[in-house]
């Protein structure tokens, strides 16, 4: 899977942008949180990636933070929410309110939203409750040419190996000051989940 591209922004026509990633263009929707932090097209820009491949067609996401891409996953899993009006979503709502409107229940706010009533409003409060990805956990943004946080990393392996995001967070927050490197917060969280 393409986890993130860095390269030359080539088009910006939301909600797609063109990237050259050494003299390959890659097409790629993003949402417009993601567009207003995008630089003058001719700049470098990473962007996060998430590849949906269905019968007819492979589509390539692109997201400015890990939490936007980690909010995106979390959104298509829901049912009937797919990666359109995922995008929709992340373009109407920041990651931030998002979880406010998820945590306090506002089906008005989602409604509001593109493609979102009532049923689907609050189908999505309820499903996402026990699956939003954590703010503080999923918050793990790399300028360009910068190492990933490991505690981000842990837990992005954490919900990999099928944890809740917000009990890989927990986890880690338990261990974080007893290790620096990604392979022992993992050792750590899981041996948390062992003496239980």
């Amino acid at each position: 899977m393409i986890g993130f591209l860095r390269g030359r922004l080539a088009l910006k026509q939301p909600p797609s942008l063109l990237l050259d990633v050494g003299g390959v263009g890659y097409e790629v929707d993003a949402p417009m949180s993601t567009f207003y932090q995008l630089p003058e097209t001719g700049e470098e820009v990473m962007l996060y990636t998430h590849l949906v491949v269905r019968e007819d067609a492979h589509t390539l996401f692109g997201f400015a933070t890990e939490a936007e891409r980690a909010l995106f996953r979390a959104l298509i899993r829901v049912n009937g929410v797919g990666a359109k009006m995922a995008l929709a979503i992340l373009s109407g709502l920041s990651c931030e309110d998002f979880h406010r409107c998820i945590e306090f229940g506002d089906a008005a706010t989602l409604q509001r939203l593109p493609g979102i009533g009532k049923k689907t409003a609050e189908r999505l409060i309820v499903e996402m409750r026990d699956r939003l990805p954590q703010p503080s956990d999923a918050t793990v943004t790399l300028p360009a040419g910068t190492a990933a946080d490991p505690v981000g990393e842990a837990a992005e392996a954490l919900v990999a190996l099928g944890f809740k995001p917000a009990e890989a967070g927990r986890l880690l927050k338990q261990v974080a000051d007893e290790a620096d490197s990604v392979e022992e917060l993992i050792r750590l969280a899981l041996k948390q989940v062992g003496s239980r």
